[in-house]
């Protein structure tokens, strides 16, 4: 074995946690594949010469390349209160693809990932880092130059945002899929008692379209509002299907063979605490739903 397939060979034992990284990090399958490809081209230009740990190594350097995407992001965004839905992990009721659950390891609900889109990049950065993968204030310090006391900080302001915001969801598998599966079946009846049921009083639904014309992005909030939202869609109910999302029961929409919308539900308390859809086209072609054709 050479040099570069000796370094190709470490750089793959430790691809699965970039990607998990990168992905908490920028909410972006494509982007998190891109930062991990990066942090390859980085150590194949350098080599792992004087790295004594390649692995804490290559996190710091991923965690650099998305923490320059983010700030990126932020200065594109005009609009700071735009409907943004992360991209899901999609995969099927019963597996789930070796890769996905590796980075899915810490139940990263979309619910999660939409609170961290609203933290400022270095918050996101120090808590992702060291609240996820237990990396030290002293290595994270650097990257956001900081000193690591004021790494401390950005990350406690960060859980404290996460802790206040983020619903925490059940872990009963089966019983989310019965919840949604009522949820599925109540929106193709045109069922409002049935809707209203199966959901909190105080849930709360984001529709991400991308910004094509037309598009239907919003934000809305309570039982009652949601359920005419949800009737409104109910004749795309029945092209509708069960699927993983992030984890955890949600539903696939697919209209003439193309991706219409992915939906994610978090549920507690046996109630849809929250629901978020991304119905931007774009995005959704990026996304991997061949196996809905098994």
């Amino acid at each position: 074995m050479n040099d570069h397939e000796w370094l190709a060979a470490r750089f793959e034992e430790n691809r699965n946690h970039l990607r998990a990284v990168a992905y908490r990090m920028l909410g972006s399958l494509s982007e998190a594949d891109d930062a991990v490809q990066e942090a390859w081209l980085r150590l194949s230009r350098t080599g792992a010469s004087g790295v004594e740990n390649l692995g804490g190594w290559l996190t710091t350097v991923v965690g650099r390349v998305c923490l320059d995407q983010l700030r990126m992001r932020k200065a594109r965004r005009e609009d700071p209160l735009d409907v943004h839905v992360p991209e899901p992990v999609v995969s099927r009721l019963d597996s789930v693809d070796p890769e996905d659950e590796a980075m899915l390891a810490d139940s990263v609900g979309l619910a999660l990932l939409v609170v961290l889109e609203t933290l400022a990049p270095v918050e996101r950065l120090a808590f992702v880092l060291h609240d996820m993968f237990a990396m030290p204030f002293d290595e994270i310090a650097p990257i956001v130059d900081r000193t690591p006391a004021a790494a401390r900080q950005l990350a406690s302001r960060a859980r404290r945002r996460v802790q206040g915001t983020a619903p925490a969801a059940d872990t009963d598998l089966a019983r989310q899929r019965e919840v949604v599966e009522a949820f599925l079946a109540a929106s193709r009846g045109g069922d409002f008692e049935a809707l209203l049921a199966v959901l909190d009083p105080d849930v709360v639904l984001r529709a991400d379209a991308g910004a094509e014309p037309g598009g239907l992005s919003k934000l809305v909030r309570g039982a009652r509002t949601v359920v005419g939202q949800a009737l409104m869609f109910s004749r795309f109910a029945p092209l509708a299907r069960t699927a993983l999302v992030n984890g955890a029961p949600g539903l696939v929409t697919v209209v003439e063979g193309q991706p219409f919308a992915v939906m994610g539900f978090t549920i507690a308390r046996g109630k849809v605490v929250e629901i978020n859809i991304l119905a931007d086209r774009a995005r959704l072609r990026r996304l991997d739903l061949t196996f809905l054709d098994d």
